[in-house]
């Protein structure tokens, strides 16, 4: 997290901006003189000492995981191709409904989904969510256009649209709250403005923003407004892979063993008005996902 330091030195003050860091095993710092006062565009000043900070530490390595997945694509025949993006949306759906409380089990998608086998005892709306996202997911990666309102609300009424139709493909005009958390989403009355803006921002910084970063700020400003009255954290997390697979970068899962993370990063992030956070856990997750595509080094 980026803080101002203030330093007294006799009767003369000085500004610093400074981010503490952990980097193999170690903490470390690391600071920028601002001057005697605090810029008046300290905002704009924050968010280029952190892009420094980005660019010395992670995009490097997510340039690297970019190649060598290329190369991987490339070398590996097409059949095998299949059956490892098979096995990665099984997964995938798995983890991402059953952070939403889905009680079917990893072995339950799989049989559901590569041999059509209804796991028996499992809650029927589970099920057909499971089902749902799998076609919503493979729609996603063939999708040629870009991000819009248009699109979520066609992929959030797919996903819902046989289990929750009063509410799917519908921007909520209610209020709505997180089970667990202390963060509050935007009134209803406010849900349009964000939504808005969340794309204008989307469009002005999609070609400046370094992908893997721009599918960590898409997640957690998109978590923040919580627009629907369900189906947000799988909707969000569709979006983040959207990102990265446009951009040719490998795709991230979060496994459901890992939310207690996940959820801490987004509630910090939204508490606290800094989506650094959640950004940083989000390198280091997907380093510890996709860093098997960095070269060992010998």
């Amino acid at each position: 997290m980026v803080v101002i330091k203030k330093k007294q030195i006799g009767d003369k003050t000085y500004y610093y901006l400074g981010h503490t860091y952990r980097q193999q095993g170690k903490v470390r710092y690391k600071e920028t003189y601002l001057g005697n006062k605090v810029p008046a565009d300290i905002e704009n000043v924050k968010k280029g000492f952190l892009q420094q900070l980005y660019k010395e530490k992670w995009f490097g390595l997510f340039e690297k995981i970019k190649l060598e997945y290329a190369k991987d694509l490339k070398k590996t025949p097409p059949e095998v191709l299949e059956k490892n993006l098979e096995a990665f949306m099984i997964s995938f759906t798995y983890n991402t409904n059953r952070i939403e409380g889905s009680k079917l089990s990893l072995k339950d998608t799989a049989l559901l989904l590569e041999h059509g086998i209804t796991p028996k005892g499992r809650p029927i709306g589970d099920v057909k969510e499971t089902e749902a996202h799998r076609k919503v997911f493979y729609e996603m990666l063939e999708y040629e256009g870009d991000l819009s309102i248009g699109i979520l609300l066609k992929w959030h009424r797919e996903l819902f649209g046989e289990t929750k139709p009063e509410i799917a493909g519908k921007i909520r005009d209610y209020q709505v709250y997180i089970t667990g958390t202390r963060y509050k989403p935007p009134s209803a009355i406010e849900v349009q403005a964000y939504i808005l803006e969340f794309f204008r921002w989307y469009n002005r910084e999609k070609s400046a923003l370094n992908p893997v970063e721009l599918a960590a700020l898409i997640h957690v400003k998109f978590e923040a407004i919580h627009p629907f009255g369900d189906g947000n954290g799988r909707i969000g997390r569709l979006i983040m892979n959207f990102v990265l697979h446009k951009n040719d970068y490998p795709m991230l899962n979060i496994p459901y063993t890992n939310r207690l993370g996940y959820y801490n990063a987004l509630e910090k992030a939204q508490i606290k008005k800094t989506d650094s956070i959640f950004v940083l856990w989000f390198f280091r997750r997907y380093l510890k996902e996709c860093g098997t595509y960095l070269p060992r080094s010998k």
